[in-house]
């Protein structure tokens, strides 16, 4: 089978098209390599498997049209894997427009581009920031998820919506996958795991948010690639029992599907912060903060679903990912 993954030099893109190629996939990589952080981690991501013989790298953006369009033509991918976007909380507060041309102007070439070429399932990357000003835990897909804390949750949420549109209009299967705080090996430099093992080694202060009483769920990126592949591999049907009187916010009466991809455990920060204290043997200087604007206190996925439609639910403890991560850190960084 041919696929397209988009963000294939991106933390979860490279991880998942390394897992496909060695499971015999022939995958078209698509990322634009932009410098929102250092690009040397993005290559070095990519020189794990860019020699493959199943491996084709596009270096395009998501929202050159024509392009995309051309990218479609020329290598007509049967599945679609969209994890290309413009990623973090905070830099949507600074950056706002660069979310609207990467995570909706983007997305929407990738829809046309499923529409034109009859491709037979999209399973496209969500994220739990959607679920914003709620606060009933565990957050489950049946909830509402109108009232979004960052200009980052509502573009993942724009892109749910666009997806339902052509999964209604055109009978495009689509699955959205909301994942829950993603770390491990290879992870962005910009996530909390690798600023804090840095300061850490370095003996300088961490800043703390929310005075550590954040609790997150935290999902080791093994976990997440084969949520992403158990999902790709179940093309979205639509729900025989949803009615518009009483409708499902996971489902429809189109071939359209939201999935948590989370571990089920929240963790609160300081446990994590205590693991990579104890993975590498120092002890943290800790500067507790209030939380910050556009911040979830909590997140914690209900994942009923994937358990009873994908056989699936991730399984790795926070203790064993951290230390793998901190072995990838010690080893990459030097």
């Amino acid at each position: 089978m041919k696929l397209l993954i988009t963000g294939s030099a991106g933390f979860i893109g490279s991880a998942l098209s390394k897992t496909l190629l060695v499971r015999g996939y022939e995958v078209i990589g698509l990322d634009n390599h932009n410098d929102y952080y250092e690009v040397s981690l993005k290559e070095a991501r990519l020189a794990r498997f860019e020699d493959h013989k199943n491996y084709t790298h596009v270096r395009l953006d998501l929202a050159d049209r024509e392009g995309v369009a051309e990218l479609f033509k020329q290598h007509k991918p049967q599945r679609v894997i969209n994890l290309a976007a413009q990623a973090g909380v905070r830099y949507s507060l600074s950056s706002p427009l660069t979310y609207i041309e990467s995570n909706i102007v983007g997305f929407a070439n990738i829809l046309e581009g499923c529409r034109h070429h009859n491709v037979e399932h999209l399973v496209y990357a969500s994220s739990s920031s959607v679920y914003g000003a709620n606060t009933a835990m565990p957050f489950s897909v049946h909830q509402n998820v109108d009232h979004p804390l960052s200009l980052y949750a509502a573009s993942k949420k724009a892109n749910e919506l666009m997806a339902h549109t052509y999964s209604h209009l055109f009978n495009l299967p689509t699955t959205g996958l909301r994942f829950f705080t993603v770390y491990g090996p290879w992870s962005r430099p910009d996530m909390a795991m690798i600023k804090f093992a840095k300061a850490i080694q370095m003996g300088q202060p961490i800043d703390v948010f929310n005075y550590g009483n954040h609790r997150r769920d935290f999902t080791y990126i093994d976990d997440v690639v084969e949520g992403i592949i158990r999902a790709l591999d179940r093309p979205a049907a639509p729900n025989p029992d949803w009615t518009g009187e009483a409708p499902d916010s996971a489902s429809s009466n189109a071939p359209w599907r939201i999935y948590n991809i989370g571990s089920n455990n929240p963790v609160n920060l300081m446990e994590c912060i205590n693991h990579l204290e104890k993975a590498l043997g120092k002890t943290a200087i800790k500067n507790l903060l209030p939380i910050q604007q556009g911040d979830i206190p909590d997140t914690y996925a209900n994942v009923d679903n994937l358990i009873h439609d994908l056989g699936y639910r991730p399984t790795t403890p926070i203790a064993e990912g951290i230390k793998k991560f901190t072995e990838w850190y010690m080893e990459y960084y030097k």
